[in-house]
């Protein structure tokens, strides 16, 4: 018999993981397990989704796309939450454009199956509405701290973030993926990473980032990470 990754186990995803198991049950015939490549992109702008992701080894960032073709990551989800919030709050879409920021695997579920189990009202509904408050505190971290915070702070931010989703070292990220992410000039990305490399924080080649210093990164980020940090651990329940 084939031995079954982590990634392929629904708890790989502290959502599907804080389910009781009732709720899981009735999930199970319709979660499917795939692969998210870097690039996938999961929905544009405005487009109604068809699915929710659950991401186990996969980063997904939210991207607000200007009319000329500009972009900014709002928000990044990994395995502690779902992709298509909008689905259960009844907005339909939404105006940003989801994509595959860090290939890996996760679970699809029809959004059909998870509309009708929001409106059971039972724990998953408040476990999802949770859930959306610290996405909501996420933004608003990563709104203040476009606005008031150097590249390489906002840089700092961005990799502790991926970096507490997929609990490893090193992040494979191109320098145009991190252009697309914080909204900066390539240019500002290579002078952010210099310095953080100068700094002995990460190392940085070909694409790959391996964080080398990991109290360093933190010392450099803002406030607010600790805060937004504060608000997933207090909102969603702890799975062991």
């Amino acid at each position: 018999m084939t031995e079954m990754l982590p990634s392929e186990d629904p708890r790989s995803n502290l959502l599907l993981a804080a389910l009781n198991a009732e709720e899981r049950d009735r999930w199970s015939s319709d979660l499917k397990f795939v692969a998210l490549p870097l690039g996938l992109v999961l929905a544009e702008a405005n487009q109604t989704m068809k699915f929710v992701y659950f991401p186990t080894t996969a980063l997904v960032s939210l991207l607000y796309v200007m009319d000329t073709g500009a972009s900014a990551a709002v928000a990044v989800v990994g395995n502690e939450g779902i992709v298509g919030i909008s689905l259960f709050m009844g907005g339909g879409s939404t105006t940003s454009r989801i994509v595959v920021q860090s290939g890996g695997h996760g679970f699809r579920l029809p959004a059909t199956t998870l509309q009708q189990e929001f409106g059971r009202g039972g724990q998953a509904m408040h476990l999802l509405l949770r859930y959306t408050q610290a996405l909501i505190a996420q933004m608003s971290q990563t709104a203040v701290c476009n606005r008031h915070h150097s590249v390489d702070q906002q840089l700092c931010r961005w990799l502790m973030r991926s970096q507490d989703q997929l609990h490893g070292g090193q992040l494979v990220m191109t320098q145009e993926l991190i252009r697309n992410m914080l909204g900066v000039r390539r240019e500002g990305v290579t002078e952010a990473a210099n310095k953080l490399k100068r700094s002995k924080l990460i190392r940085y080649a070909r694409g790959k980032i391996t964080v080398l210093d990991r109290a360093g990164l933190e010392a450099r980020t803002c406030e607010r990470y600790a805060v937004v940090r504060h608000e997933y651990d207090r909102l969603l329940p702890a799975v062991t």
